[in-house]
């Protein structure tokens, strides 16, 4: 039994963006919305131009930029204050990810007196929150069609997963032209991140035929087309493909959900802020690796789907060549091992373990994980050189 639902409108397409005010008119009658977004969007000149036709079609608008790469409950909290302040109507996220879930969480903290911990520990029932519209600058997160928000709580350094279907925006706006000032560091971690989504989404214990057939053709898209965009940021053919990658890709895990690649990436970037996508690639080749040995049928699916080997392939050829491809792949983006980040203490492995094991996603891992094999995880990913 499965079920599937995104009650998301998608709107895909160049110069779409410039369009925004009209597709949210169709979609909403909010008229003064919140626009959460983050200085890097701002100084890339990306906001100005959008912000001008909003205002120009009737709306009204407030900014809020209090947006961190990991986004922070107390942050979140601040933001739905400001909502408040303003009389808003509606909120619009745009940028990456952490925009994108900053805006989630202050639609619903808007709209109720809950925390982001007591929502995502379920102290206080969801409530329906206010209209959310999303416009991704990167091909990466999904957020854009996700029923979920990732949070760090600033005192703990815990993330915590905000999850609910009232939680998917009503309109997603994506417009290739926006992620072309993504510099090349961004447009590998993001895009592994993306990946990442598809690779999980397909292989965990939530997964569907549905879900399933998103994730097959995100691989398919995401694995060759990254290359190519990191190496040229202005190949537009390339960054549509990587959106369009990342979109199916939140099609994906969304309605499933990630796993122990995420567990660990949380974890790591709620220690230490490392960006999401980084720690997610960092960990990437070893989880496939332990994930692979319990059902290698299935990994062997998957290295064929992202063209790391081929029908001639029999499962196990297929994921030994899946499992040099990714860390060849990797490494060639540029993704920095854990050792050489610098900042990744081995007696802060106790700490890793524990934020990984509590993590709610650790049940959805296709192969059952404890706290003793994310040690070893983790061991043996910060003993890989550079």
């Amino acid at each position: 039994m499965f079920t599937y639902s995104v009650p998301t409108s998608i709107v895909f397409g160049t110069g779409e963006a410039s369009h925004l005010a009209r597709h949210i008119q169709v979609t909403t009658p909010a008229s003064r919305w919140l626009v959460v977004s983050d200085p890097g969007i701002v100084k890339a000149g990306l906001l100005h131009p959008l912000l001008t036709s909003l205002q120009q079609a009737g709306f009204q608008t407030e900014l809020f930029t209090q947006v961190l790469p990991n986004p922070r409950d107390t942050d979140c909290i601040t933001g739905a204050e400001r909502y408040v302040e303003f009389d808003a109507e509606g909120v619009i996220g745009i940028g990456g990810g952490s925009a994108m879930d900053t805006a989630k969480t202050v639609a619903l903290l808007s709209q109720s007196r809950g925390t982001p911990r007591e929502f995502a520990d379920g102290e206080v029932p969801y409530i329906e929150p206010a209209p959310i519209v999303c416009v991704p600058t990167t091909a990466g997160t999904g957020s854009e069609v996700t029923r979920s928000a990732v949070i760090t709580e600033a005192s703990t350094h815990r993330k915590l997963t905000l999850k609910h279907s009232w939680l998917r925006p009503k309109l997603a706006v994506l417009d290739a032209l926006l992620t072309r000032t993504v510099p090349k560091p961004v447009t590998a971690a993001t895009g592994v991140d993306a990946l990442v989504h598809a690779i999980e989404g397909y292989t965990c214990t939530q997964r569907s035929p549905i879900t399933q057939a998103f994730g097959a053709r995100a691989m398919r898209q995401l694995v060759p087309a990254l290359p190519l965009v990191v190496e040229n940021g202005d190949d537009l053919e390339a960054r549509t493909q990587m959106l369009e990658g990342s979109l199916l890709a939140g099609l994906c895990f969304g309605s499933s959900d990630v796993a122990a690649v995420h567990c660990l990436a949380e974890a790591l970037g709620g220690l230490y802020d490392t960006p999401h996508g980084v720690a997610n690639a960092i960990f990437l080749p070893e989880v496939l690796r332990f994930n692979a040995e319990a059902d290698t049928p299935l990994h062997g699916e998957i290295a064929r789907l992202m063209g790391f080997a081929n029908d001639a392939d029999n499962d196990a050829e297929a994921v030994q060549k899946m499992l040099t491809g990714i860390h060849h792949l990797t490494r060639s983006l540029g993704i920095p091992t854990l050792r050489s980040l610098g900042y990744v203490k081995q007696d802060d492995f106790e700490k890793l373990v524990e934020l990984a094991v509590k993590n709610t996603s650790t049940v959805s891992n296709v192969r059952p994980i404890n706290a003793a094999e994310y040690r070893g995880i983790l061991e043996r990913v910060y003993a890989e050189k550079g």
